[in-house]
């Protein structure tokens, strides 16, 4: 109860803010519930935060002036944000989270007031510059009475101005007339934006925005004055969309709540999207990812090495120490055993869909070779062939994947997968390598189109070798159905784990020294 009470007294600043447009205000809940629920929704979308990171952010926002909407932002991802990769979870929930929140963000006429007059003011400035006089009706309902345009023309004015405020009315009023937005229609926002901007023609914009900056130039422009001139439109332009992304997302939230808004906008991190069923968009995601997991599992691994188990004890070193004390052994000394890197041997499926898989473990496995005395990677679909090679000499690991994906001499009979076809040929050439320190990574779903198992091999490897692990990127669910036989490579292995994503890929790692 007395931590409510202290966010009802920081909550009067801002329901004083609130009359100036604050971002927090329109329910007047006390801040500490709002930032509350804030976080609630956030560790919904996956995000951890922590309850530290919970008070950094409350004693961060008693610094910022909470009308602005921005600095409030940008003040909540710098104690809540801990991963880039994330930045766009928080974006999305924020958005939905505050979205009807301060009065220049709701909708209707309290809101509509301000923006209106914007427009109307501007409206009034370029008739008058015109010569045109007043016009009647077109003020009072904030733009309504606009035609197409002189909404165009409101545009143009925005865009050069760099008014963000006028953008803001502007975007509102392309909303209202163009998105064509019903209440109760089951229609994402893409679809709004989309019939939104059609009808903008911000290219035709962004071409006039830079024939007007010649001309109003004392000097013609030279190259690069034209380039920074196009980049500064560019973004105005880029602003303005921003703009109106929120205002549908404003009138979404508006019609179906919040609730329902965040589980629509909601994607999920970088670290559990499925390879499996990665869009395009969420591959590149993935990629931006992988590099400060690589960082972070090599600290891991060397320390795990490093503080391994104990050995026996040091009578030397314990003597020398309790001269310290005088001569009283308080502190044993303990000889540690000098870890031995394990060697690591990949044998990957990259036919179909598991490509994605194969093709972020290996980089993942390269990314951190450091902690293993060797790595070789074997790449098959009914044949089988060493790729090592591929990885030799290069920094760039998704060059090296590419050609693997290119050159690698994998397709010896019909182009399908043929596990134990090639499990056979793989043991025949290459099982004699295999030894005590070696640990045998498998990754495929072991959809074997119905041809022979072969799993001797595996049986095989599993004597010879340290360890044997099966990577699976199936749900567990779907092992053993239709041509899968996992079960039966399993039975041979140290384990088979389900790994779809990132984060299941993160926690194997720690099973590989």
């Amino acid at each position: 109860m007395t931590d409510h009470g202290e966010g009802s007294d920081s909550a009067g600043p801002s329901a004083s803010a609130a009359d100036d447009g604050s971002v927090l205000v329109a329910s007047g809940q006390p801040m500490l519930a709002l930032l509350n629920g804030f976080i609630a929704e956030l560790r919904e979308a996956g995000l951890p935060v922590s309850l530290t990171e919970n008070l950094d952010a409350m004693e961060a926002v008693k610094h910022i002036p909470l009308e602005d909407r921005a600095a409030f932002k940008y003040a909540l991802a710098a104690t809540l944000v801990k991963n880039h990769a994330h930045w766009r979870s928080f974006e999305t929930v924020f958005e939905v989270y505050f979205s009807m929140r301060g009065r220049q963000y709701a909708l209707g006429e309290d809101a509509d007031g301000e923006l209106g007059n914007d427009l109307d003011d501007l409206l009034a400035e370029m008739e008058g510059a015109s010569g045109e006089g007043d016009r009647t009706g077109a003020g009072g309902g904030g733009g309504e009475g606009m035609s197409p345009e002189e909404l165009a023309e409101m545009l143009f004015q925005s865009l050069r101005r760099g008014d963000q405020a006028m953008m803001r009315a502007v975007a509102r009023q392309s909303v209202r007339r163009y998105a064509g937005m019903e209440p109760g229609r089951p229609v994402g926002g893409t679809y709004y934006l989309y019939r939104t901007l059609r009808n903008l023609d911000l290219d035709g914009v962004l071409e006039r925005l830079l024939a007007q900056a010649r001309e109003e130039a004392p000097e013609p422009l030279t190259a690069l004055e034209e380039r920074l001139e196009a980049d500064e439109f560019n973004q105005r332009v880029a602003d303005l969309k921003q703009e109106i992304e929120a205002e549908i997302r404003r009138r979404l939230v508006a019609d179906r709540g919040v609730d329902a808004m965040a589980k629509t906008l909601r994607k999920p991190l970088p670290e559990d999207i499925d390879f499996m069923h990665a869009s395009r968009d969420e591959m590149k995601l993935l990629r931006q990812a992988i590099y400060p997991l690589t960082r972070k599992l090599a600290v891991r691994l060397a320390r795990k090495r490093r503080h391994g188990r104990r050995g026996p004890l040091d009578f030397r070193a314990t003597v020398r120490h309790s001269l310290s004390y005088g001569g009283v052994p308080a502190e044993p000394k303990f000889k540690y055993p000098r870890p031995a890197k394990p060697e690591i041997f990949v044998v990957a499926d990259i036919s179909g869909s598991v490509a994605a898989f194969a093709r972020f473990t290996l980089h993942l496995v390269y990314a951190i070779s450091g902690q293993f005395s060797r790595v070789r990677s074997f790449v098959f679909i009914d044949g089988v062939d060493e790729v090592t090679r591929f990885f030799e000499g290069t920094e760039d690991i998704v060059d090296a994947i590419h050609r693997v994906n290119t050159e690698a001499d994998v397709v010896w009979v019909d182009g399908h997968s043929d596990y134990g076809h090639a499990f056979e040929a793989f043991w025949t050439r290459w099982g004699k390598d295999i030894g005590p320190k070696t640990t045998v990574l498998i990754l495929g779903d072991a959809r074997n189109n119905y041809h022979a198992s072969q799993s001797w091999v595996i049986k095989e490897m599993r004597h010879r070798a340290r360890h044997v692990f099966w990577l699976n990127p199936e749900p567990r669910s779907y092992w053993d159905t239709g041509d899968s036989i996992v079960g039966e490579y399993a039975t041979f292995c140290d384990g088979a784990f389900e790994c779809r994503n990132l984060r299941q890929l993160e926690r194997f790692v720690d099973h590989l020294v």
